[in-house]
């Protein structure tokens, strides 16, 4: 497990494109055959990708969490961007097709991943946060999710987004969890852009061509920056950051959170105008 420290706006107003993704950017979570790993001090999430091909993976317990397995102070969100997979949690099996998702709760001693077909390997995207409470493990299709329409074809930004873990949805500690979706002709991604100063925030970018690419802006709102972001690629947002993109084409992406609440509304908006 690598780990990625913490900077402010100084640090980031001064860096340079390389220095930027070095804090930023999580470029290779998804290798086949292997649970990749990283460790941030942003409220001390932990980002992983798991792909299972020939045989089962299990989530491992890295020495630097000084814990006796993962997940006896944390819990841990996990969504699905392959094919069909199945999650085992201390023997009881789910099955996890694209795009469904399931919470482990504090606690669970052992999480294994599979893939239904190792020549069609599921993808599991890992969200992991420290947890004082114990919530009961549980999946959610997308099928089950709660679809929010956002935005107009007219400023090219209409999208649907899916709730997965949030107070109104699979029950959490801290974690909130949830997928956004691009409508056909639309390319642009939380804007107006916003900040929320009580929670970080993680960005997945996927279902994007190999040769096309995301413009993600970062940055505090008058000194913004940019960094652009391939397919199975993730950002790191700091509370004090917004967090926005273009892409040069179609695309779907997921958003995680932890930190001091799970209100989904709980942001500060930044109108366009105020940007630079």
């Amino acid at each position: 497990m690598t780990q990625r420290y913490a900077i402010g706006p100084r640090e980031t107003a001064a860096s340079n494109t390389a220095e930027l993704r070095e804090n930023f950017l999580l470029e290779n979570l998804f290798v086949a055959g292997a649970v990749e790993l990283v460790y941030t001090h942003y409220d001390r999430m932990v980002v992983g990708g798991a792909v299972p091909t020939a045989g089962a993976l299990e989530l491992p317990c890295p020495e630097n969490l000084k814990a006796d397995y993962f997940l006896e102070r944390r819990e841990l969100g996990i969504l699905n961007i392959g094919a069909a997979g199945i999650v085992t949690v201390d023997g009881q099996a789910y099955e996890l097709g694209n795009q469904d998702c399931l919470y482990v709760g504090r606690g669970a001693r052992q999480v294994t991943f599979a893939s239904a077909e190792a020549a069609q390997p599921a993808k599991y995207y890992l969200l992991s946060t420290p947890a004082h409470a114990s919530h009961p493990t549980a999946r959610r299709t997308q099928a089950e999710a709660t679809p929010v329409t956002m935005g107009d074809t007219a400023t090219a930004n209409q999208r649907t987004i899916y709730k997965y873990i949030y107070n109104e949805g699979l029950a959490s500690c801290q974690l909130v969890m949830g997928l956004t979706k691009l409508h056909p002709g639309s390319v642009w991604n939380t804007m107006p852009a916003h900040t929320h100063d009580r929670r970080m925030e993680a960005y997945l970018y996927f279902d994007l061509p190999e040769n096309q690419r995301v413009l993600h802006l970062m940055g505090q709102p008058q000194e913004t920056r940019h960094l652009w972001v391939a397919e199975g690629q993730v950002i790191l947002s700091p509370p004090w950051s917004v967090h926005a993109g273009c892409g040069t084409a179609g695309y779907t992406f997921i958003w995680g959170m932890g930190g001091e609440n799970q209100e989904y509304t709980d942001m500060d908006a930044v109108a366009i105008t105020d940007l630079r």
